[in-house]
């Protein structure tokens, strides 16, 4: 149902029939002519009202643009005055001839002064133009928004696309470093890989997916790294969530810093750390990650990870997080709050 009532609204012909309609009624109490049982008076009635419509698509299609357009509005107040004055002595001199004394159509004689005609002109060139130009500017800010959230999503999509081999190719490598030191866990590590490229799949075409499942993923790498680095790195990973459940989340969005943590800070053999804290209380999910810095280190960081994520942020939430990065000699801090929408 509302679906075909935004089709309606939407559509321009609905939107004339309604402006038609919404002005006739208007125009018609003002009147008070369809009391009478004449079918005369209702032709004259109906006849005086197409002179006023006349006016109003006049200046809709000949004066207004010069308004819009010609952004020129001391112009088009002087044209629209011009034009009122026109048409109602048109209706003046009309009321004025023989064939309308016994119509009925004025029950009083004040109602036949040219001060009348002119502001029923002016009147109903009011009601007819004001839906006329809301629906207009509807129509336009529909367009924009329309174009604005296609252009979104194919930005979307773009990140994604760089952030899936990324995330393949960090994973990949994670593997191959197990498989030197470890070749007798390769197969169970394999299979914890196909979970993660699996989710990582399904999700790739949801906008949001649950909470519960973004932070099972998390989870899942996590255990992984530590497979993988464990023994020679202090790895420490706490969630905290009120309720799972009840939240949605953009998928692949937070993992993006969580690797970067174990990507630079466990790369060297050195004493390492990576600590991982997540809490979400009343939908504001709270990620802090904090990992050691290596004196010296042979990784080559191209930033494409963080730097998309960040952009992603900026689409999907706009204002409604914060992201705070620090650095120094020893940790690298990423703090982020972020307003979660819960499942409707």
């Amino acid at each position: 149902m509302n679906k075909k009532l935004n089709n309606m609204m939407e559509n321009k012909w609905w939107q004339e029939i309604a402006v038609v309609l919404f002005s006739f009624t208007v125009y018609t109490l003002k009147n008070d002519w369809m009391l009478f049982s004449s079918f005369i008076s209702i032709l004259m009635g109906i006849f005086f009202y197409c002179i006023l419509y006349m006016h109003a698509q006049f200046n809709r299609f000949f004066i207004l643009p010069v308004l819009f357009k010609g952004k020129r509005p001391l112009t088009y107040v002087f044209l629209t005055l011009v034009a009122v004055f026109l048409f109602s002595l048109v209706l003046y001199q009309i009321t004025s001839l023989s064939m309308f004394a016994n119509c009925h159509l004025y029950q009083n004689s004040h109602q036949r002064s040219y001060v009348y005609q002119l502001a029923s002109v002016l009147g109903t060139l009011v009601c007819i133009l004001s839906p006329i130009i809301v629906f207009k500017f509807y129509r336009i800010n529909k367009k924009q928004t329309d174009e604005t959230l296609l252009f979104n999503q194919m930005q979307l999509n773009s990140l994604k696309g760089q952030l899936n081999p990324h995330f393949l190719f960090n994973t990949f490598n994670t593997l191959y470093g197990i498989s030197l030191e470890f070749p007798e866990r390769t197969p169970d590590l394999i299979m914890k890989v196909s979970q993660l490229m699996r989710y990582q799949l399904e999700s790739n075409n949801k906008q949001c997916v649950s909470l519960e499942d973004e932070l099972e993923f998390i989870n899942s790498y996590i255990q992984l790294e530590k497979e993988r680095v464990g023994y020679r790195c202090d790895i420490t990973y706490d969630c905290k969530i009120d309720n799972e459940n009840a939240y949605k989340v953009s998928p692949m969005l937070l993992i993006a810093f969580i690797e970067n943590a174990f990507k630079h800070g466990t790369c060297a053999i050195e004493k390492c750390f990576v600590r991982i804290i997540i809490t979400v209380e009343n939908g504001l999910l709270h990620l802090h990650v904090v990992n050691s810095i290596p004196k010296k280190t042979d990784v080559v960081s191209t930033k494409i990870g963080l730097k998309n994520t960040i952009e992603r942020l900026n689409l999907i939430y706009g204002k409604e997080y914060k992201l705070n990065i620090q650095e120094d000699k020893n940790t690298y801090i990423i703090d982020l709050k972020l307003q979660l929408k819960k499942f409707v």
